[in-house]
């Protein structure tokens, strides 16, 4: 095994880090990008100070990495989030016997802003979703991927990813999640009922010999991306993919739901990133108690 005195050459480290991680923790493509360009940024300060080798990094070079970032005006959340990268990196190296220690652990990092989540209300919601009107290929597909993320709030990473197969005739969908994690959803009437018409008088309108089994299909017969969804639901409610799923999940929870089942339907590892959303509920709590109460 290498040793902390062993010039590995940073770049080197990065790269089989990246491609143990890829594996190892079943990380998306898009993940592992963002830890990629995080890193790199961290390689090219460390080599300004003449730091080549992953022995070399010590917590001073981080604390400079740090502080730049700072200096050069990034958010707070980028910032924690470039840190947390060089910190998980560094600590894989100290396992391996690449350095001594981590020298990033307990380096202070500016902490990330609390940003609650905003949900669409129910009604406006409604609305936009009933007004997605039309029989041609696109808007049966739009009204179906906008119906399956409020109603089984999927990120857009999981429905681009979704096959034909996936949405059968049972009552649940099962979605690959974040980390290859398998869960599943429950699928009400109104998104079944979108995805059956796509289904049926949409999607076979565009398909090609192409097309392979993916559900959600561009208008030349190609898998509809990320970047498409998001464009798409932009299009016709306004929004991004991201505020059906926290509306899905506020929604449940003002309705009686327990954050347990919530965490379990999001595909959350910890109950933590379930509990911002509670935040929510108690606002929409106070509000309809200072709007209804003659005592208020």
């Amino acid at each position: 095994m290498a040793g902390p005195s062993d010039p590995l050459p940073l770049p080197a480290a990065v790269d089989a880090y990246l491609r143990r991680i890829a594996v190892e923790r079943g990380l998306s493509p898009h993940t592992v990008a963002g830890y990629r360009t995080d890193l790199a940024q961290f390689v090219a300060r460390c080599e300004e100070s003449g730091i080549a080798t992953v022995g070399a990094v010590d917590r001073k070079a981080v604390r400079r990495f740090i502080a730049a970032l700072s200096n050069e005006g990034y958010a707070k959340r980028s910032i924690a989030r470039k840190a947390a990268a060089v910190r998980s990196f560094l600590g894989d190296a100290a396992r391996r016997g690449h350095i001594g220690a981590n020298p990033a652990a307990g380096v202070p990092t500016p902490k990330r802003p609390r940003s609650l989540p905003k949900a669409m209300s129910r009604a406006s919601l409604g609305a936009a979703l009933d007004g997605v009107l039309g029989d041609d290929p696109a808007s049966l597909r739009d009204r179906a991927l906008l119906e399956l993320i409020y109603g089984t709030g999927l990120r857009v990473s999981e429905a681009a990813s979704l096959h034909v197969t996936d949405v059968g005739a049972e009552p649940f969908i099962r979605v690959l999640g974040k980390g290859s994690k398998e869960r599943a959803v429950p699928i009400g009437r109104e998104a079944r009922g979108a995805i059956d018409r796509y289904l049926d008088r949409g999607r076979p309108r565009i398909a090609t010999a192409d097309s392979g089994g993916w559900l959600f299909l561009g208008m030349r017969g190609t898998r509809m991306d990320v970047r498409e969804m998001r464009r798409a639901v932009r299009a016709r409610v306004g929004t991004f993919p991201h505020a059906l799923r926290h509306s899905y999940a506020t929604h449940l929870l003002e309705n009686g739901a327990d954050l347990r089942s919530v965490q379990e339907l999001l595909g959350h590892v910890e109950l933590a990133t379930t509990q911002i959303y509670t935040s929510v509920t108690r606002d929409h709590l106070e509000k309809a108690y200072e709007r209804s109460h003659p005592r208020a």
